[in-house]
């Protein structure tokens, strides 16, 4: 039986990096599935690396998916965000020069998370306040919420949670700190940046799952320097687990466009991951895994 025959007996749904238009794709996707039956949202555990910190801490806050799906479309809803300095191709290709000669992914980080506290982004009041506009609600929810975030000082991956005593809003902002493009987040003492520097989904937190349900909204290259996706699926089914993994389909890839931290992106990538989340309720073969 694939683990989305019975998706509220997920036990972990794992939420990856995309840009705002990822956030939208995906909470679009959620409320598309829950439309048929199936709500992907009551896991046991919850895993958000930066896009997916953010829909992680939207979900898990008691509202209902049809109510976060308007704050994507509706312009008299919807909160504000900022737009990069740069143009997507531009900031690929700085990250691309960063890396370039690297000799492991240790080193790869440590570059990228080198050039992140020494960059000039927005200033970090005004970063913090776009998230806290995202989040219904500040307080860490009572399921099991895991956000991941990057030492910038050490490249090293850092798991955040209620029992750390930090105010989600700065954890969800730590995560969400793209490297050159949003400024860094400290917390306790220590400058953090992206979760997705380590990896874009983190699916490997979710070992001791019995089923494990991945959104992979991504494309292209990845900020990513650790283990691949399908590395990590392989290693979840391999101790045991029933795994899906759900990516934007063509329909959805258009609406996301090139720039996925173009806040224009938001309304049609979440019509978008609607669409195709109501398909995927109708044919559950079509995402078996």
């Amino acid at each position: 039986m694939s683990c989305l025959d019975d998706p509220t007996d997920a036990d972990a749904l794992v939420l990856g990096a995309g840009g705002v238009a990822g956030i939208a794709w995906q909470l679009g996707l959620l409320a598309g599935v829950a439309a048929g039956g199936h709500d992907l949202t009551r896991a046991d555990l919850v895993i958000g690396t930066s896009a997916g910190a953010t829909v992680a801490a939207q979900i898990t806050a008691g509202v209902p998916l049809d109510a976060l799906v308007a704050r994507q479309v509706d312009p008299a809803l919807r909160g504000p965000e900022l737009s990069p300095a740069s143009p997507a191709a531009s900031r690929r290709a700085t990250i691309a020069a960063l890396v370039d000669g690297a000799r492991s992914p240790a080193e790869r980080r440590r570059r990228i998370a080198a050039a992140a506290l020494r960059a000039e982004t927005v200033a970090p009041a005004a970063r913090r306040a776009v998230i806290a506009a995202r989040l219904p609600a500040h307080a860490w929810p009572a399921i099991d919420l895991r956000i991941v975030a990057v030492d910038a000082s050490t490249g090293e991956r850092r798991v955040l949670t209620q029992a750390d005593g930090l105010p989600l809003v700065d954890a969800v902002a730590a995560s969400c700190a793209v490297p050159l493009t949003w400024p860094p987040v400290e917390l306790d003492g220590r400058p953090y940046v992206d979760g997705g520097l380590w990896s874009g989904e983190n699916a490997d937190l979710a070992a001791g799952a019995r089923r494990v349900v991945v959104l992979a909204p991504s494309l292209g290259a990845s900020l990513a320097a650790g283990g691949g996706l399908d590395e990590q699926v392989a290693a979840l089914r391999h101790d045991g687990a029933a795994v899906t993994v759900l990516r934007p389909d063509d329909a959805a890839r258009a609406a996301i466009g090139d720039d996925p931290l173009d806040p224009d992106a938001r309304a049609p990538a979440a019509l978008a991951g609607e669409r195709q989340g109501r398909a995927l309720a109708v044919d559950w073969s079509s995402v078996a895994a």
